[in-house]
């Protein structure tokens, strides 16, 4: 007969109910430790957290310096230049890539004939010309150039990109690209994303050499920029992007500012060297000027070299120039 009373039941060896302590033991321990595991790894910053983190303490030091940003063209298309609306007050303005906050949040520093600009210390913009020019502008200038805002052409292919073998010629000069983040000369569509960006920038090092890779935005000048970078105040994403791909500190801290300012300190010294060098002033006539490659500011239809004044003007001309011996 079964008992079922307070004494043990007789259906259940004793042996049995001994060991089944040690058999719950046994199936806790993984439930527990696995539990102590997402414990910890919830503890832990993940790895992106972790490159964030350090891109923040980096750029702390070194803020970047963006090659081109266009937020005084946003000022004049919006505002006229009026600064003093209230509507354009750089810390409220928020309709555009570019305000106080999001460059304090950014780490933003800074925003930016050949022998003639050597000579004046001058810094030499490639960003705007064609393949030919650069070549011409990179084996006569004495200092370094920079590309403000243009990306590799190797990655897409834009006329406003820059060649490998002109990323050679970057190179053996000292000079600089700032990589663009502008849709179309990152990826040759509407659309991108920051690790496109930093494509841009592992190719530029990789043919140039991390001495010549930099930042140029764009910011507030072109109508698409990358997922991930959509305004001054994403350039920290960037960077933590550039140590998961295992740039050094000091490749970074150069991409930032430290590249460009190395190009301004020899673009300088050069200037120094020429000190006794006499200017350059024979003026280009205006016929040399006429090209696919002459820019349509400053220059109104009909300009051309110095002309005779109409005989109307004529008499006034030289009653002025009379009264002015005379008195």
């Amino acid at each position: 007969m079964c008992s079922h009373g307070g004494g043990r039941s007789p259906l259940v060896p004793s042996s049995t109910q001994q060991k089944m302590p040690d058999s719950s033991v046994w199936v806790l321990a993984p439930a527990l430790t696995l539990a102590l595991v997402l414990a910890l790894v919830l503890a832990l910053p993940s790895t992106g957290e972790q490159h964030l983190e350090e891109a923040e303490r980096i750029m702390s030091t070194t803020p970047v310096i963006d090659g081109h940003n266009d937020l005084p063209w946003q000022l004049l298309w919006k505002f006229n230049n009026q600064l003093r609306l209230p509507a354009a007050n750089l810390t409220l303005l928020n309709d555009t890539h570019t305000n106080i906050p999001k460059l304090r949040q950014g780490h933003v520093g800074g925003q930016m004939v050949v022998e003639e600009m050597n000579r004046l210390g001058m810094m030499v913009d490639l960003a705007h010309v064609s393949v030919d020019t650069m070549k011409v502008v990179l084996n006569i200038s004495k200092a370094p150039v920079i590309f403000s805002h243009s990306s590799a052409y190797s990655l897409c292919q834009h006329r406003r990109n820059v060649p490998d073998d002109v990323l050679q010629l970057v190179a053996s000069t000292g000079s600089l690209v700032m990589v663009n983040f502008y849709n179309a000369y990152v990826t040759c569509s509407d659309k991108a994303t920051l690790s496109d960006v930093a494509d841009h920038m592992d190719h530029v090092k990789k043919v140039a050499g991390a001495q010549a890779v930099g930042f140029g935005g764009d910011y507030d000048g072109v109508p698409g920029v990358p997922a991930g970078l959509e305004d001054v105040s994403k350039y920290p994403a960037l960077v933590a992007e550039l140590l998961a791909r295992n740039w050094t500190e000091r490749e970074v801290k150069g991409a930032l500012a430290e590249n460009l300012l190395r190009v301004f300190s020899r673009v300088e010294e050069v200037k120094r060297s020429l000190q006794g060098t006499a200017a350059h002033e024979t003026p280009i006539a205006f016929e040399e000027l006429q090209g696919p490659c002459r820019t349509r500011y400053g220059y109104p239809n009909g300009a051309g070299t110095a002309r005779r004044p109409p005989a109307a003007l004529a008499l006034p001309l030289a009653l002025a120039l009379l009264l002015s011996v005379l008195s």
